[in-house]
């Protein structure tokens, strides 16, 4: 009996503990009574030491020449993709036709999917932080390594079987190559549906400008929901993306949860880096606000003055 009592008392204190059946980020606990686990419940790998979204320091990054421009293929055919609301995010089916090499890559990657990350406020939306910045969105293209294209036996680690493609994405002008994508989302606001687009557009309209691509960062991580494998090879570009504020909060408010509740924040808490690198690419840094001499001016004056003296 009075294990019993200890039992309900237990369930009192913590609702969650009652019935939860499924995962789901932390904005959404309270209004499902605590029947859906939060991100800090979450089983699997999840609380595990190599996880992801990280706070990427960019001060503590370390160069890897290794890290050259990628070679993209495929990422220029325009096509109208399958889009769809799996209850967590709006998901883009890529099929088969993309992939990815180069880049620090031990192998050739296939892309199989995107999908994004948001908040309805334009600070907060992003699962990664820059120097712990957030943006108002991220969006991740997630590619499966493919077999028999690995360059050496490092590459057969189980550590790189994915790799993401992470963008930030902050308000600015109005994206035209995003708004075939964001015509669409009504028709997919409730969780399980899906539909295709009606227009046709390519991977590379959706990214900054290739040359802007070369500037990046690297880490082993893990996906950031559930069951959080330790299998991702992740690039997040300091490039961001723009779009207008408008085409951003659609997301917020075409899309809903699987509990008739707008689907915004569905964005995993930064996670410890732990002991792990975080590696750079040669050129990470954004271009200069100023020209090159005007950055200088003020240091030939005084050069000038003193020969003069």
């Amino acid at each position: 009996m009075r294990l019993l009592l200890a039992l309900l008392v237990l369930a009192a204190a913590r609702p969650w503990a009652r019935a939860a059946t499924h995962w789901c980020y932390q904005n959404q606990v309270k209004p499902s009574n605590w029947t859906c686990l939060g991100p800090d419940l979450w089983g699997d790998s999840c609380q595990m030491d190599q996880q992801s979204p990280i706070n990427i320091a960019t001060a503590k990054t370390e160069v890897d020449l290794n890290l050259r421009p990628f070679s993209f293929s495929g990422y220029d055919k325009k096509q109208k993709w399958t889009v769809q609301n799996n209850g967590h995010t709006v998901m883009v089916l890529l099929g088969d036709e993309a992939t990815i090499a180069e880049g620090g890559l031990a192998a050739r990657y296939r892309a199989k999917q995107l999908h994004l990350h948001w908040s309805e406020v334009l600070d907060w939306g992003s699962e990664h932080s820059l120097d712990g910045d957030r943006f108002a969105m991220e969006m991740h293209i997630v590619h499966e390594k493919e077999k028999g294209t690995s360059r050496n036996a490092k590459a057969q680690d189980s550590k790189d079987e994915i790799a993401v493609l992470a963008f930030m994405v902050e308000a600015g002008a109005r994206n035209e190559n995003f708004q075939p994508l964001v015509d669409v989302l009504s028709n997919i606001s409730r969780p399980n549906t899906n539909t295709t687009m009606r227009n046709s557009i390519s991977l590379l309209d959706l990214l900054p400008k290739q040359e802007k691509l070369r500037r990046y960062f690297r880490y082993l991580g893990s996906l950031t929901t559930p069951g959080c494998d330790e299998t991702v090879v992740w690039t997040v570009f300091q490039e961001p993306i723009q779009l207008h504020k408008d085409q951003i909060l659609a997301f917020s408010n075409k899309l809903y949860y699987d509990n008739n509740q707008k689907m915004t924040d569905n964005i995993r808490p930064l996670q410890p880096r732990g002991q792990r690198v975080v590696y750079r690419s040669q050129a990470p840094g954004r271009l200069l606000p100023w020209s090159l001499p005007t950055l200088l001016a003020p240091t030939l004056t005084c050069l000038t003055a003193g020969f003069l003296r």
